[in-house]
């Protein structure tokens, strides 16, 4: 007779401190010098990827079953030291390939490109064992790098990455377990309606305009796009980038320290679709959303993300649908409602119908 086996017994998890958040913290490195090190390290890293990329294709295509990550772990077994990264790297590297796949719905992914007009800009994951911090220095691999340190490294550092922009220079990003601040609020509840004219507009009629920075230098990057002066104009796309999202880290960030609990709209890339991409990559619908989140956390608030359906065309005082629609309605700024005759600005009443949604779906998250 043979014995069965002793079942083992599941390790119960560790909960999760509510006083705790993650939050990611950027440093661009110093050390130019140490640049073409990275680079090589990148090469590697594609390698990989592209290994996981193709390796995952013919298993899907061939025998059709899909990779996890411990399969691609167990394919990527002893390559570390041939390619010259960490193996805490690869594992990382088929970590990422796996969520993404998934995430993305895809047999197959892009390919990270190490040459050509369209090369990948070099990315090298890490965890918070392959690293050592302290003071502003950095050390990966043997190899230590001096941070521009633009605030101090704070809590326990859990995973993270060099990554390089579109002018050849890199950065490290830290993922951190920190504490949440304390923090208190003015105001308890806020509904925001995202667009493209104002970039947000609050239930209590605050408005956050579109600064257009993109339109502001679009002719100068038109004329360094002409005559063929790529590093001016990956200049300027950088300026844009960094003075667009230094405002919306501004206007972000007094939100969440007004408001204790925020409710946004789940508007998408529809405006890109629809002919408006400028304008929506100028009002950064999505970064906002993102901001919000993860900011809210840290100031001991919340942010939750609610279905936006007919916000725009229901009146918020009597409910009923009486508002502008369709596109030949999106000039419509201000309407009266036909049934109760209240008047409304467009934006206003959405953001107003997003705060009532949002009370209402935790209502019924409380109740179920």
């Amino acid at each position: 007779m043979i014995a069965e086996k002793p079942k083992r017994k599941m390790a119960k998890k560790k909960p999760k401190d509510p006083n705790v958040v993650v939050t990611t913290l950027r440093y661009r490195l110093k050390d130019s010098s140490k640049m073409s090190r990275l680079d090589r390290l990148a090469l590697s890293v594609n390698f990989v990827w592209n290994y996981c990329n193709e390796t995952s294709f013919n298993a899907i295509r061939n025998h059709s079953k899909w990779l996890s990550a411990i399969d691609l772990k167990n394919l990527t077994s002893g390559s570390a030291k041939e390619l010259g990264i960490s193996s805490v790297t690869v594992q990382a590297i088929c970590e990422e390939y796996a969520i993404r796949r998934i995430q993305f719905k895809k047999r197959k992914l892009r390919w990270r490109a190490s040459s050509g007009s369209k090369k990948s800009l070099g990315w090298i994951p890490f965890k918070a064992n392959s690293i050592q911090a302290k003071g502003d220095r950095i050390t990966y691999l043997g190899h230590e790098y001096k941070l521009w340190l633009s605030r101090p490294i704070e809590g326990r550092i859990l995973t993270g990455s060099f990554s390089q922009d579109a002018q050849g220079r890199w950065y490290v990003n830290l993922a951190c377990e920190v504490a949440k601040l304390e923090h208190r609020h003015q105001v308890e509840e806020v509904g925001i309606d995202l667009g493209l004219k104002t970039s947000a507009v609050l239930s209590d009629g605050t408005f956050i305009e579109n600064r257009s920075e993109f339109k502001k230098l679009e002719e100068k990057l038109g004329k360094a796009q002409r005559a063929k002066k790529k590093k001016q104009a990956k200049k300027i796309h950088a300026r844009i980038r960094n003075k667009r999202r230094d405002f919306l880290h501004q206007e972000t960030t007094k939100i969440v320290k007004k408001y204790h609990t925020v409710f946004v709209g789940d508007v998408s890339g529809k405006f890109v679709q629809s002919g408006n991409g400028k304008s929506s990559a100028d009002a950064s619908i999505g970064v906002i959303r993102d901001l919000l989140k993860y900011k809210a956390m840290r100031h001991s608030g919340y942010c939750f993300e609610v279905n936006e359906n007919s916000s725009t065309v229901t009146c918020s005082s009597c409910l009923t649908k009486t508002g502008p629609s369709g596109l030949s309605d999106l000039g419509v700024r201000e309407w009266t409602c036909g049934e109760c005759h209240a008047h409304h600005d467009r934006d206003i009443n959405a953001a107003m119908n997003i705060l009532r949604f949002g009370r209402e779906s935790l209502r019924a998250a409380k109740a179920a």
